[in-house]
Order: structure tokens, then sequence, then C-alpha cells
């Protein structure tokens, strides 16, 4: 019988991580790295992710910068083709592409909000469709969707929002389809705060007016997120589908 702490190995699986440019990505990037899997590194700044990859190999892990804006359904459908074609597989996606804006409502432009739909939600969907086609039984994705797709945090985030709850019905409904007929596991992780390029914006101010609704009263470490990741890819979590698991310190039970 194999022992629990082996059950969190990922040697010989290949990984996709999307968003893997900056943040929370990087952080997915190398916890699932020192498990043992090859990482494929997606996103739109291609200079970022070679030097992401240089890192990963200079610690004896095999990455591979691929260039990929995931409102894009066809330069998804590519990604995971490269991702094919240099390592034979692809066993594990971590959606965690996003984009935020924080705009009122009633000055929000079509434009915005599709943005951030398309990346966050849609691009999420294609990444899961074309990694889905090539995955075997025993594959895992995860979705990262948001604390704020469960409750508001005293910004005005609809496009946001929308796209992080959405997130959330969407994994359950690719667990309902594809776990029992694929073997896919589909689960999902809501982080709270934690920092990242896109909450670096509302650092001043914004985050200390929130931080006393944290019962642990302080944002979250990228590595404390990552290890939830890793808990969610991995045969640590094998009878676990459909799910969402918030990483939030205590915030959104307050």
């Amino acid at each position: 019988m194999a022992q629990v702490l082996d059950r969190f190995r990922l040697d010989g699986r290949v990984a996709i991580v999307t968003g893997a440019s900056a943040g929370l990505g990087v952080a997915f990037a190398h916890a699932l790295a020192e498990a043992g899997a090859t990482v494929v590194l997606g996103a739109r700044r291609l200079d970022r992710l070679q030097e992401l990859q240089r890192t990963l190999e200079a610690a004896k892990r095999q990455a591979l910068a691929v260039q990929v804006d995931v409102a894009d359904p066809d330069q998804c459908g590519k990604a995971v083709s490269e991702a094919m074609a240099a390592f034979g597989r692809v066993d594990i996606l971590v959606n965690s592409a996003g984009i935020g804006t924080a705009v009122a409502a009633l000055k929000e432009t079509p434009d915005e909000f599709r943005r951030v739909i398309e990346t966050n939600l849609n691009g999420s969907y294609w990444m899961a469709q074309a990694s889905a086609r090539v995955m075997q039984s025993g594959s895992a994705i995860l979705n990262i969707s948001s604390v704020l797709g469960i409750t508001t945090a005293g910004l005005p985030q609809a496009a946001y929002s929308s796209s992080k709850a959405a997130i959330i019905g969407l994994t359950r409904d690719l667990a309902q389809q594809w776990t029992g007929r694929r073997g896919i596991r589909v689960n999902a992780l809501a982080p709270g705060f934690f920092p990242s390029e896109m909450t670096e914006q509302f650092r001043t101010g914004y985050l200390d007016s929130q931080l006393p609704r944290v019962l642990m009263g302080r944002e979250g470490d990228p590595a404390e997120l990552a290890a939830a990741a890793l808990f969610l890819v991995s045969d640590a979590s094998s009878y676990i589908t459909g799910q969402t698991l918030v990483v939030d310190g205590g915030f959104s039970i307050t």
C-alpha cells in the first residue's frame, strides 16, 4: 500500500498551468514541479514564462514555456497540442489565468465586462475543453475561482465576481460530465486575499479595510494556496470532484 505522502507526488505527470507569468500561477508551477510534474507554462508574456522555465530547469525540473491567450480557443488548442508534441501526454490542468477590474456597474462598458468574462470564464472553459480531449482517466483539472464568487468585498466587481461565480458552476458541470465517463476529476479553488499582480493595485487602503474580516488577520501566503492546489490535482484528493475549496483565512464566513 502506498504511503500517504506518496499520494501527493506527481512524478511522470505533465501539468499545464495558465497564468504562469506572474503571481499565483508562478506559485502553482513551482509547487507542481517540486512534486515531480513536468510543467507546461502558459501565458501571454512569453519572456516571463521563459524566465520561469529557466528557473525550474536550474532546479532540475522539466518545463516548457508556451505563449497563449486563453480568451482565444484556437490558441488554447495549440497550447495543448504543443504540450502533447513535447511530452506525449497531459495529466493536469490548472486554470490560473485571470484579469480583474474595479469599475462601477453604471460606468462599466460592454467591452470592459466582456474582456473579463472572455479571459476568466471562457478561457477556463476553452483550456479545459482542449485538455480533456487528450487527457486519460485519472487526470485532474483545477479551476481558479475566487472568494468574490461567493461573497462581496467592498469594491465594484460585477464582471470579476460574475466570472468567478460562473467558474464554480462550470466546475460542477464539467465534473458531472467528465468524471464518470472519462475519469477526469474537476475541482476549483476559491482564494481570498493573496499577493499578486492583480491585488497589488488595491493594496493601499483597500486591503487594510478588509483585513478585519479575515479571521486569521492577514493575507495568505501563495505557498499556502499552492499546497491546496497540489492536494486537488494529486491522488491525495482522488475521491473528490466537482467541489470548490475556499482558502481565505475565514474571510467568507464573517
